[in-house]
């Protein structure tokens, strides 16, 4: 990734080299991307017949980059007589300003020319290395402008390039312009590339995939400028600290998302490059995490899931009611069925997640408007947990899919096929109950009693809830506890046996709740033990285990949204000095990744590694890993809301230093937070 340069706008995005050029690739998406399709292949840029190659690379802003070009090979010595600057943006469109400088005392004749293809192919099939074409791809041509359609049966996608120069040639294969540049002088031709979908049934036939109007780059630095201005100031000591927040901030703008359904509201896409849509769990966890500082999108998300949530039993989609749901594509492998998404609910854990991220939208924001706006939504979740969730009647929520050939095999957040496995690395059968999704079950029930006596005026509703959380904790602590290492097992199989590997998973206990406050001692001392703890983080996998890999994807690494999570959870019980050695810890390893998180690294030894180990195909940005910085200043600084007031109660840690974190919005108005570490109030 380090040698590709992206730019996005919610879900369109441009990824190529770094001389600015598309090559064809059939397994890296490399091109430009709206709505899951990759509308343009090949972008391919020369000047008199040669490449260009880069001296060097602008990533002015997410949405912007620019690229400072000369022909042919560089040398230590550069002599070039001509230069070439692509300055290019996206925002509605994807649009290239080419200026071509003639340095030399002479006039040149010069030819420019862009090869283009569009392959239109669905991100799925970039992802499985599958690209099988069942449609048409036609081009037409006009004066100054080419259009690729792609065409299988009523799916339909176009692609319209335009030029503000008309070109000398143009054919199917791209455009070019012939002129004399006069001496010291330049040429300059402003590209655009349209993408137009046929949209979902209920919409117009076609979108031009736009915001309703083209976004000009002064308008995305402005609405840049409002969303950072409108989040809390960080004042700090900690350089790594400061970068990360700032550049998660950027990244969450970058990552916004409006969907159909919507009506203009923006929401957290989950992560570049494959996961560029809206998705139930990821979207929750990021509003959860920004809470204290992007409050906004939690609404937007609830109310989006909310329109969204399952209405029926259909195999295919995993849906069911009151489920909430998973994910949502738009390209053509959903579009024919040939996998779930166009509306997917393959999550167990996105429906109580989904009331614990009501709960506290409110605590913060005291929106009791919009806890009774969702109430008729709310209970129908807590149904789903009670009824289809409950899958084998013993008061645990299990999943298993009911679409047994493309659907997801695990459920929860780790969703890789070899992700839930006995300590001895054996695979469970299924259904399966993982440890986390009992929590949140817990935590959601405990919350929804709250909004149930606060703001539906339902007491008896209220007390109901609370009793079966009760008895829920009870029955947990009973079940997967693993009484010979003294930890909580990662989930339990189908005969009620513990599957019993040590993993992150009970760090997500302890942010919910259930775990008996005998308990927790023994549970950090795993999450800071050297099977979990890298140095870096605490790994998804115990070193010690069966299938432990440290580049495996959920079996050894180290995600920077899990140790949020985690740190978040230490902090509930009091752990404060492990809370902190976590946040560091993770925030220590932000700037080998030039402060942008990727969703995850690899999980070897501190004392092996110099620097975190990047993981291959990791999404970067990633909505979770860009909202990390955030909750761990929550966790560090002690940040709880009791009914109007923001309860504040830091511990910092050496390493990070002293923080300020000013203008905290809330149902208080805006309050700061002030922190240090405990040596420096010592002294």
């Amino acid at each position: 990734m380090s040698d590709l340069v992206s730019i996005l706008d919610g879900n369109s995005f441009v990824v190529s080299d770094r001389n600015g050029d598309i090559v064809p690739s059939v397994r890296f998406p490399t091109g430009v991307f709206s709505f899951d399709t990759r509308f343009i292949s090949a972008w391919i840029l020369s000047v008199n017949g040669e490449r260009l190659n880069p001296l060097s690379t602008d990533d002015v802003q997410y949405y912007e980059a620019r690229f400072f070009l000369v022909p042919g090979e560089p040398t230590h010595y550069v002599d070039a007589k001509l230069s070439v600057i692509r300055h290019r943006s996206i925002g509605g469109s994807f649009d290239e300003r080419l200026t071509v400088f003639n340095h030399d005392g002479r006039a040149m004749d010069i030819l420019v020319r862009l090869d283009i293809a569009g392959d239109f192919a669905d991100l799925f099939e970039i992802k499985n290395s599958e690209l099988d074409k069942r449609g048409r791809i036609t081009t037409e041509i006009a004066d100054n402008e080419l259009r690729m359609i792609y065409q299988r049966d009523r799916f339909r996608r176009m692609a319209v390039i335009s030029t503000s120069v008309p070109p000398t040639e143009i054919d199917e294969s791209g455009l070019a312009w012939k002129f004399r540049l006069d001496p010291r002088d330049q040429w300059v031709t402003d590209l655009r590339v349209e993408t137009v979908v046929q949209a979902a049934p209920g919409y117009p036939t076609e979108v031009s995939i736009q915001r309703h109007a083209r976004q000009t780059r002064a308008r995305k630095q402005q609405e840049l400028q409002d969303w950072l201005a409108a989040a809390p100031r960080l004042v700090c000591e900690n350089a790594s600290l400061r970068g990360a927040y700032e550049r998660g901030l950027v990244d969450l703008a970058a990552l916004q998302y409006i969907p159909l359904i919507t009506a203009g509201q923006s929401l957290p896409a989950a992560g570049l490059p494959w996961f560029m849509t809206m998705f139930g769990r990821d979207s929750i966890i990021t509003c959860l995490q920004s809470l204290p500082f992007l409050p906004g999108m939690a609404a937007t998300t609830l109310r989006a899931l909310a329109l969204a949530q399952g209405g029926k039993l259909d195999d295919f989609r995993d849906e069911e009611p009151g489920k909430i749901i998973h994910e949502v594509r738009y390209g053509e492998t959903a579009a024919f069925e040939e996998q779930p998404h166009t509306a997917y609910f393959g999550a167990a854990d996105s429906t109580p997640l989904f009331l614990i991220l009501l709960d506290e939208y409110e605590r913060w924001s005291g929106d009791a408007d919009l806890v009774r706006e969702l109430e008729h939504d709310a209970r129908r979740a807590l149904a789903w947990i009670d009824g289809y969730g409950n899958l084998l009647g013993d008061g645990y929520v299990w999943y298993q899919p009911r679409n047994t050939e493309t659907g997801l095999v695990n459920q929860c957040w780790k969703d890789s096929p070899d992700a839930i496995s006995y300590r001895d690395g054996r695979i469970p059968g299924l259904p399966r109950a993982t440890c986390e999704i009992q929590g949140y079950a817990y935590d959601a029930k405990i919350r929804t009693a709250r909004l149930a006596r606060t703001c539906w005026n339902d007491p008896a509703f209220a007390q109901r809830l609370e009793a079966e959380a009760a008895a829920l904790k009870e029955r947990f602590n009973r079940d997967y506890w693993v009484e010979r290492g003294e930890y909580y097992a990662l989930a339990l199989d189908r005969d009620g046996g513990q599957v019993d590997a040590l993993s992150s998973n009970m760090g997500h206990l302890l942010w919910s709740g259930i775990v008996a406050p005998d308990r927790a001692a023994r549970v950090v001392e795993h999450l800071v033990g050297p099977r979990l703890y890298s140095g870096w983080g605490v790994r998804t996998l115990a070193s010690d285990q069966g299938r432990y890999n440290p580049v495996g994807y959920h079996v050894g690494t180290v995600w920077p949204f899990d140790n949020s999570l985690i740190a978040w959870g230490m902090w509930r019980y009091g752990f404060r000095r492990e809370a902190g050695l976590i946040a560091s810890s993770i925030i220590a390893a932000a700037p080998f990744f030039e402060h942008r998180l990727p969703e995850a690294f690899a999980g070897y030894d501190r004392s092996v590694t110099v620097h975190p180990v990047q993981y291959p195909t990791a999404c970067s940005p990633q909505a979770w890993s860009a909202a990390t910085p955030m909750l761990l200043l929550r966790a560090v600084l002690g940040l709880e809301p009791v009914g109007d007031r923001l309860f504040i109660d830091p511990a910092l840690p050496d390493e990070i230093g002293r923080v300020e974190l000013l203008d905290i919005p809330g149902r208080w108005g805006a309050m700061d937070a002030f922190g240090r570490p405990e040596v420096s109030r010592k002294r």
